[in-house]
């Protein structure tokens, strides 16, 4: 059994957290109410066992200059007395004048002013409250006044020091209670300036780590603050003097608190954890935490006293650790290692509390509780050991549980749980209180709740009874019990509602029912209309001397009384005669500079409150600016009336045209139902319109704003209006997009687009699917699926037209009748091979193939058309070598012929046909084969000279790599090339088809020759290939040089050298002259005799080639260079390219089976010539041009 009450309220907060705050306190509520007030005085007649409500601390300071007073504060039914021990001994308050006891309390007074001293009435104090259903105890208090002792008398050399030494000025202040608080400062009682290098540790002395000369002083002077009696004692001062050097010799940082390398700190769970490292070294330290095993907690860690002290708050034992400071400056580091070990004084898990019972139910008392150590668990009972209280056949202990079975009134006691460790203890007390009552229901009957529209509404139901009740709700006189779908049913009875409309506006009824009867009571609920602005203050700056006016205008609900009230910057305004407040208006006149500020409009109900402020700003008086011109302001105060199932009419307020009128507004709605925060068109009305009937469609959750606008632009939009829910209606449309195809043979798969929310016009939305074979007389089958869009026929034969309707429908009814669309059921691959296969060869790289259509119901599908593949035949050596590569050609449509491009010539070719559909190909055709003709060869593979000799060259060359016929010849055809890059007679030879070697004699030594080389077949010449090589040189020619060159060290021949380049270069100048003159020259005239093979054709027997020119494939040959014996060279391969005329993976046809792409090959030029030479000329060739 429990007992739940809660507080009367009647007007409804307007916020959440006085909401949140409220609920809390219903929920502790546990206990029978013992206040003064309506609920205590209908429980007046009900027990209930003491409770401590109010006691001193555990660890209680006084001042021994006043009174003490121990307090203890205990509530129960009937009312307790009060008791106390003293040092574990009753304490008889009565024997002793100075102590008295508060009336109706347990506090104690102990009169100390008037005589006695507080150190007389040191101790542990407790605290007993009892009644007749059991007896709390207090914790127990220890009692100790506050000391503050003088410092002993000491007698403080002075100290001198040479710059840069550490010290350490010692405080050591006498032990108070509590502990002072400790400050350095000077006779003036000002603070002595900290840093890095000075600064004060938590034993409270002051270090040093240098000292300096600006050090020096003779009041170095440590105080001690006790707060409790509010005094300040004084140390001796400290003289402290310090000698500059010339020189301070730098070292490296020591510690000089902590010492050594480690120490170990021992701290409490809850408690700040305080590490101090304090270094001295020259140049100054600087000092660095770490923690060694884990990272320091980010928001719980805290540096103070220059990073000299780490603090971590709220300690607990994953705290604990080792945690190293680092001291360092230039010279090097040092580290200390500080070992953290978290204790815990007990601290609660599950703190016991009251319970009230009925007599034979079961209850359960848990304390549980959690300590470094871990705390030793004992009770109580009536402030008695358990051990020795008297036996109760109802409770079983259990260690940390109490369990109570079948309990009666006799069990009602007060049970105290004691968890204690060698850190401290915790105490708790927990009554079982045993009643038998029939529920009682404490709020007032008939209570009148008034609630802001969509805000909560809380409608109180406090109630007592054991067995604790069942509550219920009601509205109306007939109304069905309120279920958790729409409210919230708290535990201790109240009923939430969480958004309050127009429509919960009654009366509620609340029952609660137990095994001793049943009570019940009536309250109302009112909603009202929130109170708003339709016009508010607006900024405003203006001139001194002028007049301003705020307009503040409300809308409220008719049955409150609103109050307007003015403020300025907070503030009353001033009492001044220029300050006018009418209806809806602030008026200021001859505005002043103090005048300027917010002025705020508040408009307060007694059930909610709005303001809005404005900021006033007062400017010097300047010229009548010209209007400003901008788009309008945004419309307000929209309302909804004759709100009808298909049409409402919305209403507004135009906002401030700013100077140029409005000529229309623009409508938007939103249906927060299937398109929330999505805003479409809705209508457009004139600018002289401020309402517009608004036809709607069904199951729509309507919101609308409007939108001004005129000749500048359009404004923002104005706030939504109210939400309106149109009625459902059956759908007024049908899914588009209706297509029905198959996946599989044996499928129809039927797709739509389906209908969106606002489309569907009412709740459940669904599609009829129907569909039957076009060709046959079968009834319509028909499925009513969901809201989807695909719905798949098993079992259809293959590839048969189907009619297909797919009707929208929901909860309220059918759309109309849909149209019938035409989909067919799956495709299957084809049955049948394409019949009287046949080629023309139309050329050696084209062919034709022809053929006969299937059968159309062979198709079994749509017909795409027919695919030929074709591939060239090989002789079974290389078939094993090498994999057959296929081409393929698609053809579209019903086609029975194409072409089949990019051929080999002299080949023999196979084809295959097959018919295509959109499930694949079909069976493929006999095999056919053909033959192309023959065509022109390539270019030989390779071509090089070996072997070359003073008259000879041999030439080696490798067949064509594509002979495309039976080779009948070779051709060779070469000419020398002069030192003056003239081409000589060409020279043209035929070689046996079966040579791949041949060697030209009687060649002229030393001479350059080009050769041109190509194969032949019966049908003509293939591409050439050509080369270039040189004949050796002739051994006496060159001794002839050796002694022409010793000739030529002689004077007179170097004279005559001289006068022949004098005449060669004349020469040149007279030919170059008659040359623009268009004379001709013998170079000009061997040029007309020899005209370029490339203009002029050549012959077939005894051709003819102009000069030779081969700027673009050679470089003329170094001094004694000659073509390598093995130099290769090889042709370009240009084979004709395929660009494939189907359309499967290498081309296409045109409709007509004309082919699209193009193909062409390259071939080397014919022998090219010109006037390039190849080699530049010897000195001995220099001469023989001389003779």
């Amino acid at each position: 059994m429990q007992l739940k009450t809660m507080p009367k309220k009647k007007p409804l907060s307007a916020g959440r957290a006085p909401l949140f705050l409220f609920l809390c306190q219903m929920i502790s509520a546990l206990d029978v109410p013992l206040d003064h007030g309506e609920k205590a005085k209908l429980l007046d007649d009900l027990v209930q066992p003491p409770t401590i409500t109010q006691q001193s601390p555990k660890d209680y300071i006084i001042d021994p200059r006043e009174n003490i007073v121990i307090q203890c504060e205990a509530k129960g039914k009937p009312p307790p007395s009060f008791s106390w021990t003293r040092n574990g001994t009753h304490f008889d308050i009565d024997k002793d004048p100075l102590v008295t006891m508060k009336p109706g309390s347990g506090t104690l007074v102990i009169n100390i002013m008037s005589e006695g001293k507080a150190e007389t009435y040191e101790g542990v104090y407790q605290c007993t409250a009892r009644n007749e259903r059991g007896a709390a105890v207090s914790n127990n208090i220890v009692v100790r006044p506050s000391r503050s002792p003088l410092w002993t008398k000491e007698r403080l050399e002075p100290i001198i020091l040479r710059s840069g030494q550490s010290l350490v000025l010692p405080c050591r202040p006498p032990i108070g209670l509590p502990p002072a608080i400790i400050f350095w400062m000077d006779n003036s009682f000002q603070r002595l300036p900290q840093s890095e290098r000075v600064s004060q540790g938590l034993n409270g002395d002051l270090y040093f780590s240098n000292v300096l000369p600006e050090d020096t002083r003779e009041d170095y002077i440590c105080y001690a603050r006790f707060n409790h009696t509010q005094t300040i004692q004084q140390k001796q001062p400290i003289s402290l003097k310090v000698i500059s050097a010339k020189s301070s010799k730098e070292r490296p940082p020591t510690f000089l608190t902590p010492e050594g390398n480690e120490s170990h700190k021992e701290e409490l769970r809850g408690n700040v954890l305080s590490l101090e490292c304090i270094a001295e070294g020259l140049p100054t330290p600087v000092i660095y935490w770490i923690k060694e095993d884990g990272t320091l907690p980010v928001n719980r860690t805290f540096y103070r006293n220059f990073k000299k002290t780490l603090q971590i708050i709220h300690v607990s034992e994953a705290d604990s650790g080792n945690y190293q400071c680092i001291a360092k400056n230039a010279l090097g580091a040092v580290h200390h290692t500080i070992s953290v070990t978290v204790k815990a004084a007990p601290y609660w898990i599950v703190a016991p509390h009251n319970l009230v019972l009925s007599p034979g139910e079961n209850g359960t008392l848990i304390c549980r509780a959690n300590g470094n150590p871990k705390p030793r668990i004992s009770w109580l009972t009536n402030g008695v050991p358990v051990e020795i209280a008297l036996d109760d056949p109802s409770r079983k202990i259990d260690g940390d549980t109490i369990m109570f079975s079948n309990v009666q009134e006799s069990s009602s006691a007060v049970y105290q749980c004691n968890a204690s460790n060698k850190y401290g203890y915790l105490l708790a007390n927990a009554f079982v209180n045993v009643l038998a009552e029939p529920p009682r229901i404490l709020t007032s009957a008939n209570t009148l709740y008034q609630v802001i529209a969509n805000r909560p509404a809380l409608l109180d139901c406090a109630f007592f009874g054991s067995p604790m009740p069942t509550i219920e709700w009601f509205k109306g006189t007939k109304g069905s019990a309120l279920h958790e779908d729409i409210y919230v049913l708290h535990d201790n009875g109240t009923l939430e509602i969480p958004v309050a409309q127009k429509d919960s506006t009654g009366t509620y009824t609340c029952v609660a029912r137990n095994k001793l009867g049943m009570a019940k009571n009536e309250v109302h609920l009112e909603i009202k209309d929130p109170t708003r602005f339709i016009k508010q203050p607006e900024y405003a700056v203006v001139q001194r001397g002028s007049k301003v006016s705020f307009e503040c205008k409300v809308k409220h609900d008719h049955t409150l009384i609103p109050t307007i009230l003015w403020l300025k910057d907070n503030g009353e305004l001033p009492n001044d005669e220029r300050f006018s407040v009418d209806k809806d208006h602030l008026v200021v006149s001859d505005v002043k500079d103090e005048d300027g500020g917010t002025y705020t409009c508040a408009a307060n109900t007694t059930l909610d409150s709005v303001s809005a402020s404005a900021v006033l700003r007062v400017v010097a008086p300047t010229p009548t600016p010209a209007p400003i011109y901008d788009v309008p302001n945004p419309p307000f105060d929209l309302e909804l009336t004759n709100q009808l199932d298909k049409s409402v009419q919305l209403t507004w307020t135009p906002g401030d045209d700013n100077n140029s009128p409005i000529t229309k507004f623009i409508i938007e709605y939103e249906d927060a139902m299937h398109e929330a925060g999505l805003w479409r068109h809705q209508a457009e009305v004139s600018g002289t319109q401020t309402t517009a009937q608004l036809k709607l469609s069904p199951y729509v959750n309507y919101s609308f704003r409007v939108m001004a606008e005129n000749s500048i632009g359009r404004s923002v939009p104005s706030e939504a209006s109210e939400q309106y829910l149109t009625k459902a209606a059956e759908p007024d449309q049908n899914p588009t997009a209706v297509e029905g195809l198959g996946t599989e043979p044996d499928n129809l798969v039927i797709t739509w687009k389906p209908l969106n929310g606002f489309q569907s016009n009412g709740p459940g939305l669904q599609y009829k699917v129907s569909w039957r074979q076009k060709d046959g007389d079968d009834e319509w089958t028909s499925v009513v699926v969901a809201n989807v869009s695909k719905y798949i026929v098993s079992g259809t034969p293959t590839f048969v037209p189907y009619l297909i309707k797919v009707q929208a429908l929901n909860d309220v009814g059918f759309a109309p009748e849909p149209a019938a669309v035409m989909g067919h059921s799956g495709e299957d691959l084809p049955m049948v091979a394409p019949g009287n296969v046949r080629v023309s060869v139309v050329n050696s790289t084209l062919a034709e193939a022809h053929w006969d259509p299937v059968p159309p119901k062979s198709v079994r599908g749509h017909l795409q058309g027919y695919r030929i593949y074709y591939w060239k035949a090989q002789s079974s050596s290389k078939r094993n070598r090498r994999h057959i590569e296929k081409k393929i050609l698609t053809f579209q449509g019903s086609k029975t012929h194409g072409m089949l491009p990019g051929l080999q010539p002299y080949s023999h070719y196979v084809l295959n046909v097959r018919v295509v559909n959109g499930k694949g190909e079909g069976p493929a055709s006999a095999d056919r084969g053909f033959h192309t003709p023959e065509g022109v060869p390539s270019a030989p593979s390779s071509l090089k000279i070996v072997n070359p000799t003073l008259d000879s060259l041999t030439l080696e060359w490798d067949p064509p790599s594509h002979p495309n016929g039976i080779l009948t010849e070779y051709i060779l055809k070469y000419q020398p090339i002069n030192s003056t890059h003239e081409l000589g007679p060409l020279v043209d030879l035929k070689i046996p088809a079966n040579k791949t070697r041949w060697t030209l004699k009687n060649l002229n030594f030393s001479t350059r020759y080009k050769f041109y080389f190509y194969a032949q077949t019966s049908v003509g010449s293939g591409s050439q290939i050509t080369e270039e090589a040189i004949t050796t040189v002739d051994e006496g020619k060159k001794a002839m040089a050796s002694r022409q060159v010793d000739i030529a060290t002689q004077g007179w021949f170097i004279g005559l050298m001289c006068a022949v380049a004098l005449l060669i270069l004349i020469l040149l100048i007279v030919c170059f002259i008659r040359r623009n003159k268009g004379g001709k020259y013998p170079v000009k005239e061997k040029e007309d005799a020899h005209a370029d093979p490339e203009i002029q054709p050549m012959k077939e027997d005894d051709g003819t080639f102009g000069e030779y020119s081969d700027a673009e494939d050679h470089k003329p040959l170094k001094k004694g260079s000659r073509t390598p014996s093995d130099r290769t060279v090889k042709k370009e391969d240009s084979d004709d390219s395929l660009v494939d005329y189907g359309e499967g993976v290498n081309g296409q046809f045109n409709e007509d089976g004309s082919f699209i792409g193009q193909y062409s090959g390259k071939k080397e030029k014919e022998p090219a010539e010109g006037n390039e030479s190849s080699e530049a000329p010897s000195p001995v060739n220099a001469m023989n041009s001389f003779v």
